[in-house]
């Protein structure tokens, strides 16, 4: 059957309309697929990535010590060589900015606490509680985990399970050994060390102490606990009557809406950064405060002589 010249410009019309149909709806068809892929992809980046922030108090104490602003660049100076990890850090106490904690996934102060802590100025402890609130992994570094008993002790007892306390707790200059971890992501890769420092212990818990890993655990000496402690001298009688108990100098707590939080009583002597095994604990911790990955191995990062003099801050000698 032949068809007319007609027919045959009906018959190619058609094809031409239905492949352009076609093309249209593959067209279609593609564009939405990428969008879809390209939102997954934005999507997944976005949760991979974790912001941290670090708050580094303002300058005290002589040269070499509560060196906040210089640990807390140095810290960030090796988790920016791990992927997926933003890290900010404000110097000279609480942030000036408003959109600070915005995104983060953890926020650690280290700074000089008590009764001048930066938590419980202004309206800091509501901010603080807020975040919390919203499952953000809250740490304190130092000085900054002694709070007064009454105003923020109660809330750190909810933020990080456990604080120091003025003439509860005590502040002596010592070496613990700390020769043996929980099996905790925290303390990947860190092995047995030991350094004079600062540490602080007999921290005051949760009653229950539910949620709470200790993660740097020593004995003291009778000779630390008779004292002299930093301040007050001591010695305090439930502490030396205590003889033989392991404290702890760090720990690891999980709140129960999921949130974290860290306590690490070390940092006072700026050069025990240098230490790989503190530096290690630290940075670990840091990671999981934050629902980052820790690596098998913890984290690696090389520090210098020269790395550890960078960003102190002027003190008269």
């Amino acid at each position: 059957m032949k068809l007319t010249l007609s027919a045959r410009g009906a018959l190619f019309g058609a094809q031409s309309s239905n492949s352009a149909r076609w093309l249209r709806i593959f067209s279609q068809s593609w564009s939405f697929a990428l969008r879809c892929w390209l939102l997954a992809f934005v999507a997944l980046a976005s949760a991979a990535e974790k912001k941290i922030v670090l708050i580094a108090g303002r300058p005290s104490h002589p040269p070499g010590m509560h060196e906040f602003r210089a640990g807390s660049l140095l810290l960030k100076k090796c988790l920016d060589t791990v992927p997926g990890v933003v890290t900010a850090v404000y110097s000279n106490g609480w942030p000036n900015v408003e959109n600070a904690f915005e995104g983060a996934d953890a926020v650690v102060i280290y700074a000089d606490g008590g009764g001048g802590h930066p938590a419980i100025k202004d309206d800091h402890k509501q901010v603080l509680n807020a975040l919390a609130g919203k499952g953000v992994g809250l740490g304190f570094m130092h000085y900054g985990v002694e709070i007064p008993r009454t105003n923020g002790g109660p809330e750190f007892l909810e933020w990080i399970g456990g604080y120091y306390e003025n003439q509860f707790s005590v502040n002596p200059m010592w070496s613990p050994q700390y020769e043996k971890f929980a099996g905790h992501p925290i303390t990947r890769g860190v092995k047995p060390f030991s350094n004079r420092d600062e540490w602080y212990f007999n921290m005051r818990w949760r009653e229950d102490q539910k949620g709470i890993t200790p993660i740097l655990v020593a004995t003291p000496s009778d000779d630390v606990r008779d004292g002299p402690y930093v301040h007050p001298k001591g010695p305090y009688d439930h502490i030396v009557k205590a003889s033989g108990r392991e404290e702890t100098m760090m720990w690891a707590y999980e709140r129960p809406n999921g949130g974290r939080g860290l306590g690490f009583t070390g940092g006072h002597t700026h050069a025990n950064w240098g230490n790989p095994n503190q530096r290690k604990v630290v940075l670990n911790a840091l990671l999981w405060l934050a629902r980052a990955e820790v690596p098998p191995n913890g984290v690696e990062c090389a520090v210098s002589d020269e790395d550890l003099k960078q960003n102190l801050d002027p003190k008269k000698k």
